[in-house]
């Protein structure tokens, strides 16, 4: 076993701008005019280097690496024009949406981050390769506004499907983040669920599944959101719920956080117990606040867990293979980390929520013949 120690408000949309292009023009005129010449002082050169985690080498040639973090909008073109920045100088700079209680976190096939932002209200779309920047609300709409977005996932056309822990839905947005409806919604304008937490989309199947936490169940639903099956019922036996929160399709396992049972079970798609990863403690390769969950390429289960700042890594035996991580506010450090996702390349999102920020590493692993993971 091995441990990695690696070293205010969500704003609305840009602010105004007080000036005109020409305005500014023509008060930089002035300003060049009645300016005396003035020697620009020279930037002095930074002696000290900035942090740098380590890499974590592993068995077999394996390594993970931390890359980077992020949580602003203004990380995603982080250039601006010259124009840009003269205006910037006189008008103020506009107001830049950034992270402010993040909880979850996914990548879309286009290699987009989504990620869900409670005190926002709302949805950060990161798209870096593009240097585009989306937020999607909708708490003051008058009919199914979304008030407390929880857990993200998108299926295989790109389509966003948010749950809201407060109205009991599932809001569906498309790629381009248009509203398209909400999942759940009754006559009287409640939703359906008690307390919807995690969410996966079978597109093969069209299938929907969401874990209901209050109610210790799961819903499986077709696509418009008709309720086909329900899975488990509290308590702490195998295949039972106490308080089950994130879920992850992988292949044909449904994998559950089963978080006030300190584990995560491991079911087939209709439901039956397979086999659990876990238990109630403060030792290696228990849980005591497991969160979000992630599978690599060579099937391993990443935990994170909110408590110790953490997360673990596991095979597919239910063996700690090692963990990383540790409380605090550097590189590769957490606290109170919650969403966890990997995309196909096994770069590994970490949503650590009270920095407000999220954590890219990279796992270099021995290449699978084929991909096991299905969105």
């Amino acid at each position: 076993m091995v441990q990695l120690l690696l070293n205010g408000r969500g704003k609305s949309c840009a602010g105004t701008r007080l000036f005109s292009v020409y305005g500014v023009l023509a008060l930089l005129g002035v300003t060049f005019l009645l300016a005396t010449p003035v020697q620009a002082a020279k930037r002095p050169k930074e002696t000290t280097k900035p942090q740098v985690a380590p890499d974590l080498l592993l068995d077999g040639g394996r390594k993970l690496s931390f890359e980077r973090s992020f949580s602003l909008e203004r990380e995603v073109k982080p250039k601006r024009s010259f124009w840009t920045r003269v205006v910037d100088v006189i008008a103020g700079e506009p107001d830049f949406h950034y992270l402010v209680s993040p909880y979850s976190v996914v990548t879309d096939s286009h290699g987009r981050i989504i990620v869900t932002d409670v005190a926002a209200a709302g949805v950060h779309i990161f798209d870096f390769g593009q240097q585009k920047y989306k937020f999607i609300s909708r708490r003051d709409t008058g009919k199914n506004p979304m008030l407390t977005p929880q857990c993200v996932t998108v299926d295989a056309q790109d389509n966003i499907y948010v749950t809201d822990s407060q109205t009991g839905k599932v809001f569906v947005f498309d790629a381009n983040g248009k509203f398209r409806r909400a999942i759940g919604s009754l006559k009287g304008g409640e939703g359906y669920f008690k307390r919807p937490t995690g969410i996966a989309v079978d597109s093969a199947t069209q299938r929907i599944y969401v874990t209901d936490t209050l109610r210790n169940q799961i819903f499986m639903t077709d696509m418009e959101g008709t309720v086909l099956q329900v899975i488990g019922k509290p308590g702490t036996a195998d295949g039972e719920f106490n308080y089950p929160t994130e879920l992850r399709l992988n292949g044909a396992d449904l994998v559950v956080v089963d978080a006030m049972n300190f584990r995560v079970q491991v079911l087939d798609r209709s439901g039956t117990f397979r086999y659990a990863i876990g238990k109630a403690g403060d030792g290696a390769g228990w849980m005591f606040r497991p969160k979000g969950i992630g599978i690599d390429s060579e099937g391993h289960l990443y935990v994170v867990d909110g408590q110790w700042g953490i997360v673990q890594v596991f095979d597919e035996q239910g063996r700690l293979l090692y963990y990383f991580g540790e409380r605090g506010t550097g590189p590769g450090q957490f606290q109170l980390p919650t969403g966890l996702q990997i995309d196909k390349q096994d770069r590994i999102y970490v949503v650590d929520s009270f920095n407000r920020r999220v954590e890219v590493f990279h796992y270099y692993g021995i290449a699978s013949s084929s991909d096991r993971r299905s969105q």
